[in-house]
């Protein structure tokens, strides 16, 4: 199968995926961790599996592994996060999607997500330019930070990793004064693919999370913008924090992050 009828394959798995989601539950439903757990489990075992079943025999050999899995092997992989934004979900609010990429030896090399909600798909392929419903995509024009809307987002459960909460507070205090307005705009991947399209102007996340990080990563890349880490290092899948950005922005934000006490 070519990297392109692949590519389709996977932006269909992803939309199928999302029409297989029940009806957002009451907020407010689940009232221990037991319940919301068996909650998640319940939507996201069921979307992983239909994704499986659509991609399975595509690369016989590649493992799939999800958003919270195992680390990555090498070779070929698929990467999924079957409900990126479950916590939206689960609380009954629509910002949630699926995020698909095919990796090798760590590197994104396809990537697809689907918004049902805004009825989108994302697509990439390395070398092949990034596009949103068929149409191909460019991250931000802007130059002025004060103009520019910033996305955000936490690794799940990020209490476990008490040094990106420390650093998202220490950057939160030089970017708010410089830069039109933060927001976590719900699924962390979605965010990072709104870069790639210009709705969003940058997006930054410390922590390890290269589950809800790869295939939007390549998007940005392919659309033409900028990935690294908050030292302006190239991100990695093992890297300890994110900034996805237009050629224009990128310097200024990681000057800015660089100014930060422990950046």
């Amino acid at each position: 199968m070519t990297e392109f009828s692949t590519l389709s394959a996977m932006a269909e798995a992803a939309t199928i995926a999302g029409t297989l989601m029940p009806d957002n539950p009451r907020p407010g439903q689940f009232d221990t961790w037991a319940e919301f757990k068996t909650a998640f489990d319940g939507v996201d075992h069921l979307l992983f599996a239909s994704i499986q079943e659509q991609l399975g025999a595509i690369r016989p050999g590649a493992p799939f592994v999800d958003e919270l899995g195992a680390s990555l092997p090498d070779g070929e992989a698929w990467v999924v996060d079957a409900v990126d934004g479950a916590i939206q979900y689960l609380q009954g609010l629509p910002q949630w999607s699926v995020s698909i990429a095919l990796v090798r030896d760590g590197e994104p090399e396809l990537a697809a997500l689907h918004s049902p909600f805004l009825g989108e798909v994302y697509t990439a392929a390395r070398g092949g330019g990034a596009f949103r419903n068929g149409v191909p995509v460019t991250p931000s024009s802007k130059t002025d930070l004060g103009l520019t809307l910033v996305g955000m987002s936490q690794p799940p459960f990020p209490a476990r990793q008490p040094a990106a909460i420390a650093a998202t507070g220490r950057a939160m205090t030089v970017l708010l004064p410089a830069v039109g307005a933060v927001r976590n705009l719900g699924p962390t991947s979605w965010q990072v693919a709104d870069v790639a399209s210009g709705r969003m102007d940058f997006f930054f996340e410390f922590g390890r999370d290269p589950g809800n990080l790869l295939a939007a990563s390549l998007l940005v890349t392919e659309a033409g913008g900028i990935v690294t880490d908050a030292d302006g290092e190239p991100w990695l899948a093992r890297s300890e924090s994110f900034v996805a950005a237009s050629v224009g922005l990128h310097p200024q934000i990681i000057t800015l992050l660089q100014s930060t006490p422990s950046c």
